[in-house]
């Protein structure tokens, strides 16, 4: 049998890593943090996941990690996923390849843990690394085969059952990609800003749209945190709205389209902004 982390009331604990892998402790949220009350289970609906089917909007925001600020070593990214009252509906924390984590964000790989309030594994939203990413192989197909190069994250729900893929699209600015479901037929896409603004002190955008692009469904925002946790974290805020009559497997994978264009577009700008900040 294969061994697997085991989520308890005190955080995550690997049973016996395998060598190389260690997984980050998780600290159950405190009495500070209001929790979303967890609707009644719905037909068709994975387990865990039925907060999504009463909401229109989510917010992402990655935990300050004070070892990083302190040290500017990466570490796992976590991220609290709540509703629009600011309750928590999951936890994301990352799981931590030792040597890997310093990776580029554009390149690297990660597999993302998402916890509901009972401290239970619900989603699992994956990327493998890719040494050959970029701007190249985003828009140009045959360069390094663009298909292969493009950056893809799968996600589980529960974890072992895949219900979708985000993949990225070839586009000149690489911030195309699309939303699709187990059997990778395109449910969704999504449209970034282009090359520009992605520096500016403001929100950036990228609409969600039909499978057609014919209908806007909503739109995923990297909000400006401000700049001291812009400058001297590498924290991003994230809303993400959606119709509420959206499927939730979709809502889902929306979630896990986050976390992939937070590595994609915003890692490495913050881990950058932070260097340029301490010469």
């Amino acid at each position: 049998m294969a061994n697997t982390p085991q989520f308890g009331m005190t955080g995550i604990t690997a049973v016996t890593s395998p060598p190389g892998l260690a997984l980050p402790t998780l600290q159950v949220p405190g009495a500070g943090l209001s929790w979303m009350d967890r609707p009644p289970a719905a037909i068709g609906c994975p387990p865990g996941l039925e907060y999504l089917s009463q909401l229109d909007q989510v917010l992402v925001h990655q935990q300050v990690d004070m070892e990083e600020v302190l040290t500017n070593l990466e570490t796992a990214n976590k991220y609290h996923v709540k509703n629009i009252l600011g309750q928590q509906i999951f936890f994301a924390v990352e799981e931590l390849h030792r040597g890997v984590i310093q990776i580029s964000g554009k390149k690297r790989g990660f597999v993302m843990h998402i916890m509901d309030n009972m401290n239970q594994e619900v989603m699992k939203v994956s990327r493998e690394f890719k040494c050959c990413v970029g701007l190249c192989c985003a828009s140009c197909a045959g360069c390094c085969n663009g298909e292969k190069c493009a950056s893809k994250a799968s996600v589980e729900a529960p974890p072992g059952c895949p219900i979708g893929y985000v993949v990225q699209r070839p586009s000149l600015c690489g911030d195309h990609l699309a939303i699709l479901d187990e059997n990778h037929e395109t449910l969704l896409k999504i449209r970034g800003p282009g090359c520009k603004c992605r520096s500016m002190y403001s929100d950036i955008e990228f609409n969600v749209l039909s499978s057609d692009e014919t209908e806007h469904i909503g739109k995923i925002s990297k909000q400006w945190a401000g700049n001291v946790q812009e400058v001297y974290t590498k924290a991003d805020n994230f809303g993400i709205q959606f119709q509420m009559n959206l499927e939730v497997k979709s809502k889902a994978i929306l979630i896990g389209a986050v976390l992939l264009i937070d590595f994609m577009f915003f890692e490495e700008q913050q881990i950058n902004q932070q260097t340029n900040q301490r010469l």
